[in-house]
Parts: C-alpha cells; structure tokens; sequence
C-alpha cells in the first residue's frame, strides 16, 4: 500500500503525522501539489508538484493510484473517484470513506455546493483540533496494521 497526499489542501499537522508513519512502516508516501510543499529528507517520502489547474493534482493522483493504495485527502469528489478505483480514502478529520458512505457525503457536499452559489453562507469546517488530530493518527494506524 502506497500512501497519496493531496497535498494542497492537507493541514501540516496531519502531513507530519504522515511523514513520522512512513518513516515508522517504511511505507512509500507521495504529496502531490501544484506549488512547493516541504518534505523531510527520507527515501521513503516523495513530492510530485503539477501544473496549477482544476483538478490537475487529483487526476494525478487518480492517475498513478493502484488498487489498495491509500489517499488522504478531505476532496469527496476525489474520494469518490479512488474508491471507484478500489483504494482507500481517508480524511484528514479521520473520517474512512467508504463504497457504503461516500454517495451520501457527495449528495451533502454537492447541496452545500449550491446553497453557497445561491449566496447562503453556510460557514465552514471548524479547524482541526486536537480529538480530530487524534481520530486521523488512530484511523491511520489501523490502516497501516492492516
């Protein structure tokens, strides 16, 4: 299982989580970005940056994602593109998505979608804490066990 990041909009928290798990399990983990993003020198830790552009960083992803890979990213569409592919995504809130999960959380992103384009402020996500912190490491682990 090689490890994806969707790296340009992946708290740094949650990448240096990451960067201490592939080190830990000497398992392959690639940010993809369209601009810099800092890695720690490791053999294990790579960083692919992609011309700016919508969805340019995803569809790399999609594009180099085998079955059973794992993808941290908070994008649902993207999410459910990999599990159409058969990897795994996971948060970086720790929340697993899943074939059973992830049409109901399009449907919910997608209506949020329109309200705000109608003009409704519907807010945003809180910023990540430390139980959210606690839940990814967790999740994480159990993937990695696996």
């Amino acid at each position: 299982m090689k490890i994806w990041i969707d790296a340009d909009a992946c708290p740094a928290v949650i990448k240096e989580i990451l960067f201490r798990a592939a080190e830990r399990t000497k398992r392959h983990l690639m940010l993809i970005a369209n601009h810099p993003v800092y890695i720690p020198p490791s053999p294990f830790i790579r960083m692919y940056q992609v011309e700016s552009g919508f969805d340019v960083a995803d569809n790399e992803i999609i594009k180099r994602l085998d079955k059973g890979d794992l993808v941290i990213t908070s994008d649902i569409p993207l999410a459910a593109e990999v599990i159409k592919k058969e990897g795994v995504v996971l948060s970086p809130r720790g929340e697993l998505y899943t074939k059973e999960n992830i049409d109901s959380r399009l449907s919910m992103r997608n209506f949020m979608e329109n309200l705000r384009a109608s003009g409704v402020d519907t807010g945003g996500l809180s910023a990540l804490n430390q139980n959210d912190r606690k839940s990814f490491a967790d999740q994480l682990d159990k993937l990695l066990a696996q």
